[in-house]
């Protein structure tokens, strides 16, 4: 069957919707919309680090855009969270666009502190930014009846969703799953056999023909959009947002560990990565420190290094390879 991926794209979108009028614990929504959060993230960060092979470490930098996209809007013209999210999506594309023109013509270590530097400037720029809350950071009250399109969206009685939290896990389970079908569709494209080259070698690819900045400043943009993306209802998911929270080094780590244990090969490798990693992390902190989360991405990275390099993906790649002779 042709569309039988987009089929599958489709039901999981109205089982996740399912979800939400089956399930009663709000619980299970809160610590949802976090991995699905992360999943966006490590699908993001793999358009660029897994396919080109350019590592970004700024990825909270770009997070943190969508979010503060999402606050200015709120305070401004007081639009709905769908809105905010396709804002948050355009003004980070448009960042990662700018970005990758000043930096992709630097490689390897040099880019991946250039990307650093990119979020901790941003991080200053906010904290300085009164009107979004500044370091002090801003409380936010999401509409308790938010609309689309004329319908009411959320409300006990008869919106279509129950509750607020409802709606953010739906909202960020409908990103990751279109966020999956983006990147899949990259990496049978012209765009993603591209990038392999440069990552297998630019100063080849180059000589072969590949317009290899043009493709990197594609890369960079989708890459960041989708972080963007990800990051506009935090604000509304938390009710409040500081330069702390909205740049924490926790996502930037997470959207490179997601990818590496899953597997930076193929599309599924920052899905698998980020249910087992995010699912690890949320329920490990019912009784550790939220803290020692990072922890555990260390050692879990660690591990995976040492016995699969190339990730869940790569090691089971090789194992069929190796039964199969």
């Amino acid at each position: 069957m042709k569309y039988k991926f987009e089929i599958i794209c489709l039901l999981l979108i109205v089982g996740l919707f399912a979800l939400t009028q089956i399930v009663g614990n709000q619980f299970y929504f809160f610590i949802g919309f976090v991995i699905l959060q992360y999943m966006v993230m490590a699908i993001a960060w793999n358009v660029l680090g897994g396919y080109g092979g350019y590592v970004n470490f700024g990825s909270a930098g770009f997070l943190a855009t969508g979010a503060y996209t999402a606050v200015a809007l709120i305070n401004f013209l007081d639009v709905g969270l769908v809105e905010q999210m396709i804002a948050g999506g355009i003004i980070a594309g448009l960042l990662g666009l700018a970005t990758g023109y000043l930096t992709l013509r630097l490689r390897g270590v040099y880019f991946a502190i250039a990307t650093l530097a990119l979020a901790i400037i941003l991080e200053t720029i906010v904290a300085h930014w009164d009107y979004v809350g500044g370091a002090a950071g801003t409380s936010i009250l999401p509409k308790r009846k938010p609309e689309l399109l004329g319908e009411l969206i959320v409300d006990r009685k008869e919106g279509i969703f129950g509750n607020y939290k409802e709606f953010l896990f739906f909202l960020m389970g409908t990103v990751a799953i279109i966020c999956v079908w983006i990147s899949r569709y990259i990496e049978n494209s012209k765009l993603g056999r591209g990038l392999n080259a440069i990552k297998d070698s630019e100063e080849a690819a180059e000589c072969m023909g590949v317009p290899t900045m043009r493709l990197k400043l594609i890369a960079t943009a989708i890459s960041g959009g989708m972080m963007g993306v990800a990051g506009a209802p935090l604000a509304s998911y938390l009710t409040f947002i500081d330069p702390l929270s909205a740049f924490n080094l926790e996502y930037a780590i997470n959207a490179i560990a997601m990818p590496m244990i899953g597997g930076t090969v193929s599309w599924a490798g920052p899905v698998i990565g980020a249910l087992l990693l995010g699912t690890a992390q949320q329920v490990s902190s019912l009784w550790i420190q939220s803290e020692l989360n990072l922890l555990i991405v260390g050692v879990v990275l660690v591990v995976f290094v040492i016995i699969a390099p190339e990730g869940i993906i790569g090691w089971f790649r090789k194992s069929r390879k190796g039964s199969a002779r």
